[in-house]
């Protein structure tokens, strides 16, 4: 029987790791996790944030601004970071302790300078997509697991996207890490309760 489960490591860079540009506390703590998660599954596909300079979700590129600011731009409510994941970069680049040579895909998103991209799906307009929702229809799989960073912010929206698509789709905690910015942890997992996410 054709194995149906996905496994989504989000965005597992340099940058989001202790040193990086936009760290998340004990980012790095995920990596071991997840490699040793990884071998259990036949399908994983990765997702890189991957900005060009002056990337309109920057605080430098809204002179006045910085990071954590919101501004509605648009599309919608704007969370302002500070710059990161620019590509070509060694911030954009995975961490390197992240093992998982058997990934078949890495879908890069964030890469239009005029919208953000925090999920693997669609981006922040919330209509342009990213492809990932095709290869998983194309390739038959049906449940979703996701880990890896910020817990929050990419993490939820790729796992309550998923959701959308029609997945059956668990967020494996120990497998994450949040920002936790004004209470965003808590929202987070109240939303993703919501949806029917499995918290694991």
């Amino acid at each position: 029987m054709a194995d149906n489960r996905l496994l989504i490591i989000v965005d597992v860079q340099n940058d989001f790791c202790p040193g990086g540009a936009l760290a998340v506390p004990d980012g790095d703590a995920v990596v071991p996790i997840i490699n040793r998660l990884a071998r259990g599954f036949t399908n994983v596909v990765l997702t890189q944030d991957w900005h060009p300079p002056g990337h309109i979700s920057f605080a430098s590129s809204h002179p006045g601004k910085k990071p954590f600011d919101v501004v509605t731009l648009g599309y919608g409510r704007q969370v302002l970071w500070a710059d990161h994941c620019v590509q070509g970069t060694a911030g954009a680049a995975f961490h390197a302790g992240l093992d998982v040579p058997h990934a078949q895909a890495i879908v890069r998103k964030g890469y239009r300078a005029g919208v953000d991209s925090y999920s693997g799906f669609l981006e922040a307009d919330r209509t342009t997509p990213t492809g990932l929702a095709g290869y998983v229809r194309e390739r038959g799989l049906t449940q979703a697991f996701i880990v890896g960073l910020a817990t929050d912010f990419c993490v939820a929206w790729t796992a309550l996207d998923a959701r959308r698509s029609g997945m059956d789709v668990a967020v494996i905690e120990e497998a994450c890490r949040g920002l936790d910015s004004v209470g965003s942890l808590a929202k987070a997992w109240t939303d993703l309760g919501q949806a029917g996410v499995t918290r694991l």
